[in-house]
């Protein structure tokens, strides 16, 4: 795979496909850390003289324009963290980003308008598909594919464009790369991941791949409640897949065989409802033992024996990797999991991984420093996809 280094980018047009689907609340930005992850990769073409196209998605449009998923926000906070101003084109191929990219010098960057707001961008027809990546292609000279958390999409920008011009991947996505390399190559043990996240289907594709390389598997969020009924629990009116547990059983039995230790909560923290995220009111939180939740109340958090538990699993640890939040992270009664686990992880001398989307936004919003963890990822889908062994599209379009 080749890297920016590798291109003539020097008085270019350089597309860079980047992943700035970041958190809004109305118009304000909520957590920036995918715009400074490509920060470094802009600013290097930048000072070699490139101009350069920056473009992303934002939300799920339905293929049409959407004020609320306009990139707008974003372009002021790029500019803001660059220290420059960044043109921004109020479309994605019409006249505005023709205009946009026909006024840059070089040094100078512009970012595009959300790409899905064109129906070619996520079409699961090829030519449909072709033809947008080929209005992309009239924009640029090279392209540097740069958004991690979008590699596991067949999108025109991520898949189709990189084949109709020299290409190469940008610092993030080879850092990725490299750290998921780190986790299923040439692994440290004891390996422990810790996995949370509403839904168990979510991520049993990576929990059946991860039992031929882990030690222990840790698991809370909303998706233990699923593995706490496998067991024969009561989990009261908490989060249940209830489809999901034949294959949670076999998931069990194989650790089992395997030597593969599986930990789940010993109890939670629970109330009568999910509760009010917008005000922050009180829930009435109260702790139960995991093995017999009451019927009027779903478990919202790892209780106070589960937090030291899983302190203890991944004390000892030489590599762990966390994907996905223990509780209601959002909530002050309902974080102390999710700080419980985040904690863990800065007190341990292992490399950590945290694996992207909802993971990374808990660090962030409880206050931890980035720095103290090996590596925050950007893309928690992609990460997972990798670590199931699939062949990730935008990752295959920049290998040739």
């Amino acid at each position: 795979m080749k890297t920016i280094d590798d291109l003539p980018a020097a008085g270019k047009r350089v597309f860079v496909r980047a992943d700035l689907n970041v958190p809004l609340d109305g118009s304000t930005i909520t957590d920036d850390g995918r715009i400074r992850a490509v920060l470094p990769t802009i600013r290097k073409l930048a000072e070699v003289g490139a101009k350069v196209i920056v473009a992303s998605h934002l939300g799920r449009p339905k293929g049409a324009p959407d004020p609320k998923f306009s990139l707008a926000p974003v372009a002021a906070r790029l500019g803001e963290l660059l220290g420059r101003d960044v043109v921004f084109a109020a479309d994605t191929v019409g006249d505005g980003a023709r205009a946009a990219v026909a006024g840059l010098a070089g040094g100078q960057v512009a970012l595009l308008e959300n790409l899905r707001f064109n129906p070619g961008e996520t079409s699961k027809d090829d030519a449909e598909r072709g033809a947008f990546a080929d209005e992309l292609a009239t924009l640029a000279d090279l392209y540097v594919g740069d958004g991690f958390g979008a590699v596991h999409r067949k999108h025109a920008s991520v898949y189709d464009l990189p084949a109709r011009l020299p290409h190469a991947a940008g610092g993030l996505i080879t850092t990725e790369v490299g750290v998921l390399k780190r986790l299923t190559e040439d692994v440290r043990r004891p390996y422990a991941v810790v996995l949370g996240g509403a839904k168990v289907s979510d991520k049993l594709g990576v929990i059946g791949h991860l039992l031929e390389k882990a030690d222990r598997i840790l698991v809370g969020g909303g998706m233990a409640y699923t593995f706490l009924k496998a067991q024969g629990h009561e989990v009261g009116g908490s989060l249940l897949q209830e489809d999901q547990l034949p294959a949670v059983r076999e998931y069990l039995a194989r650790a089992e065989e395997r030597g593969v230790e599986f930990v789940l909560p010993v109890d939670v923290v629970a109330a009568t409802g999910f509760p009010d995220l917008a005000t922050k009111a009180t829930a009435d939180p109260v702790v139960v033992g995991a093995e017999a939740i009451p019927a009027d109340l779903q478990g919202l958090d790892l209780g106070p024996e589960t937090r030291k538990l899983f302190a203890s699993k991944l004390a000892d640890a030489a590599t762990v990797f966390w994907n996905g939040p223990m509780g209601v992270f959002e909530h002050p009664e309902f974080a102390e999991g999710t700080r419980a686990v985040a904690q863990a992880l800065v007190d341990s001398p292992a490399f950590s991984v945290v694996g992207g989307g909802d993971s990374a936004a808990a660090v962030r919003q409880l206050g931890f420093d980035e720095n103290a963890f090996g590596h925050i990822s950007t893309g928690g889908g992609a990460s997972l996809e990798y670590l199931e062994g699939k062949t990730l599209p935008g990752l295959a379009a920049l290998e040739d």
